[in-house]
């Protein structure tokens, strides 16, 4: 018998995973002390700081450059190979000789910025294609705040494969996956260290990601076992193309030679009370809000249901499996899945992920598979999320309670000292429904009547800059009062609403358990329109909100229900509806 209850959850690493990557060296110690915080931030002061939300947005807007990010691209296309296991001695073919631009790029960029920004490489050995050592190339901006001193990382992975993952002689220029998220990562580092934020910022180009996402992980494992506060991961990859290919991985493309230069999608861990999906909340407010009235091409964010796409990972994965918040952002389309089977004849994982065709063979490329201007834009929203992350107030806690009527009162019990804070309700998709604004640590909001709201807080400073949001807290009917609630004639059990509803190729489904019982078996039992049994995706009952993650995959349209079956019993059924 299973007894509800309290349940420790372990999360059980193997002794593999964490000592997978060995020998871990910052070849510029400097680095390695500012992320644990020991350093003098009066020596990384800017002389002429640009320190202010407003004059930082404005200034990532107007500085980040679609010829800087093309420049950077065309160079790591002459490295020709830039897999994990290749060419370390040649000085202008290899990963060796791609990371060495990287470093001294970074190092350029350093001089432009009064030496302000540390390059240094991040070693580490473990065994990826019969190679041993490798380097991630790092860029850390020290914070002003070492009482305080969370680091924010923006990352992207600099190597590329072919078919074969282990292949050291194919043309591997590798420029959608993942050129684009490195020169992403190379042009934040350049504009952004030219700005001050209370928080340090890593910029990380990392290796082995192809292979196993082995970078990420050995720095993700090093913050953890150092102690290394991590307050946000924002991971590029596949970020700049703007075609889909025949071969998508869902959730993606609409069609073959479809064009999207104006979406991007950002994809996080979890539903309820997720600090991944959270961050992606975040960032897309930072850009409706800071953003958005600067632009002159707006952008849709799309927060995704999934970590990531069918059956894909990044490199943030391995920072949000260290507890650390992460996300990842790729473009809309996506020219292929990477399965390189039989008849694949898209780009990804291929010779062929190449800048773009010469189309009236004059020798020069007049069609590009990458849009300079929209991972230009793409850019600013990493960016913009990033620098309000790190110049923000500390993130707060609270409590609440329902009152007769649509209202529900917010009581704020840490970080009790700022002036106004932010409210973000939400009830049936991955977005906030709506963001308040409350005076004080005790005020009272009014959503929309709903049967279900799952809300947070942030603080928010005297410059009206946001806080990280804070855990979420599940409510149910607002027209219920806490009396009512906690009588005994409330149903010990009740399933909610997918969210989001209609959706794609994902959706989360969610169980409330308001009492404590015992069962052996419970899981969501999925129907087609006919009553045909679809899956049976088991679920664990704990109390409070339980959730389970469904993915159908991609081309399916219709009404399919859904139903709650506990011990073999039919507990509760919905309908849900598949828009693609």
């Amino acid at each position: 018998m299973k007894k509800i209850g309290v349940i420790l959850i372990i999360f059980c690493f193997c002794s593999e995973h964490i000592i997978s990557q060995t020998n871990i060296l910052f070849t510029n110690s400097t680095s390695e002390q500012v992320l644990k915080g020991n350093f003098n931030p009066n020596n990384y002061l800017s002389s002429t700081p640009i320190n202010q939300h407003d004059d930082i947005v404005s200034y990532i807007q107007n500085n980040v450059s679609p010829d800087s990010l093309k420049a950077y691209i065309l160079k790591l296309a002459t490295f020709e190979n830039r897999n994990t296991a290749s060419d370390t001695i040649s000085s202008t073919t290899g990963i060796g000789a791609a990371r060495r631009w990287a470093f001294q790029k970074f190092s350029s960029f350093s001089a432009q910025a009064e030496n302000r920004l540390i390059p240094s490489y991040f070693q580490f050995d473990k065994t990826i294609c019969n190679v041993t050592q490798h380097r991630n190339v790092i860029g850390v901006l020290p914070g002003t705040d070492t009482s305080n001193h969370e680091v924010i990382i923006i990352e992207g992975h600099m190597d590329s494969r072919c078919e074969n993952e282990c292949d050291i002689t194919c043309q591997a220029q590798g420029i959608e996956d993942n050129a684009s998220g490195s020169a992403l990562v190379l042009e934040l580092a350049r504009v952004m260290s030219k700005c001050s934020y209370k928080n340090t910022i890593v910029f990380m180009l990392t290796i082995g990601e192809e292979q196993g996402l082995y970078g990420a992980d050995a720095f993700a494992d090093y913050c953890n076992l150092n102690d290394i506060p991590v307050k946000a991961v924002l991971n590029n990859d596949v970020i700049g193309g703007i075609i889909c290919g025949q071969t998508s991985s869902a959730p993606s493309c609409p069609g073959l030679n479809n064009i999207d230069s104006t979406q991007v999608r950002i994809f996080s861990y979890g539903g309820y009370n997720s600090i991944h999906k959270q961050l992606a909340r975040f960032i897309k407010l930072q850009y409706k809000e800071e953003l958005l009235p600067q632009v002159t091409v707006p952008m849709m964010v799309t927060i995704m249901s999934g970590e990531d796409r069918s059956g894909r990972g990044g490199d943030h994965i391995p920072f949000r499996q260290n507890g650390f918040a992460s996300c990842r952002f790729t473009s809309a389309n996506e020219h292929g899945d990477a399965s390189n089977g039989p008849g694949y004849t898209d780009r990804q994982h291929t010779t062929d992920d190449i800048l773009g065709i010469d189309t009236n063979s004059d020798g020069v490329i007049d069609s590009f598979f990458v849009d300079f201007n929209y991972l230009a834009r793409n850019a600013c929203i990493n960016g913009t999320g990033a620098a309000i992350a790190a110049i923000g107030p500390k993130k707060p806690d609270f409590n609440t309670a329902t009152i007769p009527g649509p209202g529900i009162i917010i009581h704020v019990t840490q970080e009790t000292n700022y002036p106004t804070y932010r409210v973000g309700v939400r009830s049936t998709t991955n977005d906030w429904d709506s963001v308040y604004t409350i005076s004080g640590y005790y005020d009272t909001i009014f959503p929309p009547v709903s049967n279900v709201y799952y809300v947070s807080i942030a603080s928010v400073d005297e410059n009206g800059l946001e806080s990280l949001f804070s855990k979420e807290i599940v409510i149910q009917n607002s027209q219920i009062s806490v009396t009512e609630l906690e009588q005994e004639s409330i149903q010990p059990i009740e399933l909610l609403q997918n969210r989001p509803n209609p959706f794609d190729e994902a959706t989360i489904i969610g169980v409330i358990v308001n009492k404590e019982f015992s069962y052996k078996k419970a899981e969501i039992v999925f129907y087609d329109f006919n009553g045909k049994i679809v899956e049976n995706l088991p679920i664990d009952l704990s109390p409070g909100v339980n959730e389970a993650f469904y993915q159908h995959g991609y081309g399916k349209t219709g009404t399919y229900f859904y139903a709650l079956v506990i011990d073999g019993k039919e507990i509760q059924r919905k309908s849900m509806i598949f828009a693609n």
